[in-house]
């Protein structure tokens, strides 16, 4: 049964109609907002996670030191205000005083520094380290101020900054050894109770600095059938779900008693190759492969068109139009030849893997993909795991192509200085650097100039496009979909469900 009802005060109605008047509630109570996703979370680390499921769950329970909002644009969070030093070398935040963990405990510079050790320590294997290598030092002059030095001019790393991967976390749950194995965050819900692959028990936190939680809490239901979810939201079972597959997404409008949330995201859909495992360490195979691909039937096979042809960059502020890049236009021919040229005219078999559900179209891309390569002699199996077997591997780059859905990011920088620097903590996955790409990320991050940022990660983009060692695809929509009494949930083209933490039912 749903809780959905307005608190009755006996003696106000008592009083309402002896004066003859309507008795109508102003304050509604709350309820618990029931929800469902497709994808479990793999682990409750916030600076180690990074399959969307996992950060999906952990965003509602850590926070950063910034945030960004639906437009893109840095907002407070933990920190309440920031500034950079004249030369960019220095960046102090100061904390909202309000701000505590889940467990009582205030958050503090000594909680911020002891958090970004711990990513900077390459033990923790933190998804997010190398965004935050220029930090030489963190002063904390009292418990509301952290100082950030820097070893040179850092434009990205405020907007690294607003990563789930850069969430504070408790000092003393980092000494204790308790990261990973209990959720402790100062966010707006507190994880009562997780039973992998099942479900999710969520409350609202009462001490949230960051205003009123607007649910009592969300109790989340893990169906990997999306279709299963879509009839659980026609029968009213469910209030909310998250929704990745295009093909139930779309089904959406058609029903009366529901909305749909429909927003482009800046992750991106990719076929990676790896570089490392021959013969992809051939510019002319890897070039092949590029040039054999038709992106837009991939869109329009495994994901109904729902998204659009996408180049590396996919933040409006950088991206280059993908017609002006290698190969975007499906030349076989082209791709035949550079086989030929590489010693190759009779094609290789190679295998390429998949995850269950991340996304939902992976399998269908793999296997538009496969036919496609066919037609330049490349054999394609196809490998299909379950997602975190799939990340261990994806992690170790143990693998000759993976078709992967990537975060993306409002920042070019900070979205692929993991994989195409030569200081990246991701250089596994990638498995491919040259000096050009090292050089041009190095330029982006200290040049302060908007306009010639533009122009170096336009250079950037393009070459890696040519060089080729991801195939990126598409970008599509981040979609949610729940009962028409759901209010105010304001989505982001980060796909992030924070805005969960203002939605109310009525």
């Amino acid at each position: 049964m749903k809780r959905h009802f307005a608190r009755k005060l006996i003696s106000c109605v008592a009083v309402a109609a002896a004066l003859g008047v309507a008795a109508v509630s102003t304050e509604a109570q709350a309820a618990t907002l029931r929800m469902a996703w497709a994808q479990d979370a793999t682990g409750l680390d916030p600076h180690k996670q990074t399959a969307f499921s996992s950060i999906r769950l952990l965003e509602l329970i850590y926070e950063p030191l910034v945030r960004l909002d639906s437009n893109l644009q840095i907002v407070p969070a933990i920190a309440e205000s920031w500034q950079f030093s004249s030369d960019g070398k220095e960046l102090t935040f100061k904390l909202n005083p309000n701000a505590k963990f889940q467990n009582g405990a205030a958050v503090t510079s000594a909680d911020v520094k002891a958090s970004f050790q711990r990513i900077l320590d390459q033990a923790t294997g933190a998804a997010a380290r190398a965004n935050f290598l220029s930090i030489a030092s963190i002063d904390t002059p009292d418990a509301t101020t952290v100082i950030f030095h820097l070893s040179q001019p850092d434009v990205p790393i405020l907007t690294s900054m607003t990563s789930l991967n850069a969430s504070v976390v408790p000092a003393s749950e980092i000494t204790a050894g308790s990261i990973g194995t209990k959720a402790i965050g100062s966010g707006p819900f507190k994880l009562d109770n997780w039973v992998p692959n099942s479900k999710e028990v969520l409350s609202a936190n009462k001490a949230w600095a960051g205003g009123t939680v607007g649910v009592d809490g969300i109790d989340i239901s893990v169906l990997p059938d999306e279709t299963a979810i879509l009839a659980s939201l026609r029968t009213g079972q469910i209030d909310f779900a998250l929704l990745n597959d295009p093909l139930v997404a779309t089904l959406v409008p058609k029903e009366p008693k529901l909305q749909l949330t429909r927003t482009p995201v800046l992750s991106y859909n990719v076929l990676q190759l790896n570089p490392s495992h021959k013969p992809m360490d051939q510019l002319g195979v890897r070039q092949a492969i590029s040039c054999a691909i038709d992106r837009q039937d991939v869109l329009d096979t495994a994901a109904l068109g729902e998204g659009k042809v996408t180049g590396p960059l996919t933040m409006p502020l950088y991206a280059t139009d993908p017609g002006q890049l290698f190969c975007y236009k499906r030349d076989v021919e082209k791709a035949k030849k550079l086989m030929a040229d590489a010693g190759f005219a009779n094609g290789f078999s190679a295998t390429v893997i998949a995850a269950t559900g991340e996304p939902p179209t992976a399998t269908a891309e793999a296997q538009v993909i496969q036919s496609q390569l066919a037609e330049i002699g490349i054999k394609l199996d196809i490998k299909v795991m379950e997602l975190n077997v799939y990340v261990d591997a994806w992690l170790k780059g143990n693998f000759d192509m993976a078709v992967a859905l990537n975060g993306g990011s409002a920042d070019p920088y900070s979205m692929y200085n993991r994989y195409w620097t030569k200081t990246g903590n991701l250089q596994k996955v990638a498995n491919y650097i040259d000096d050009t790409l090292d050089s041009l990320m190095q330029k982006g991050r200290v040049e302060t100039d908007p306009t010639k940022r533009k122009v170096i990660f336009g250079d950037f983009e393009k070459h890696i496009a040519e060089v080729s060692p991801w195939i990126w695809l598409y970008t599509a929509y981040g979609y949610t979909a729940e009962q028409k009494n759901v209010q105010g949930f304001v989505p982001t083209p980060t796909g992030s469900l924070f805005g969960l933490s203002k939605v109310s039912i009525q």
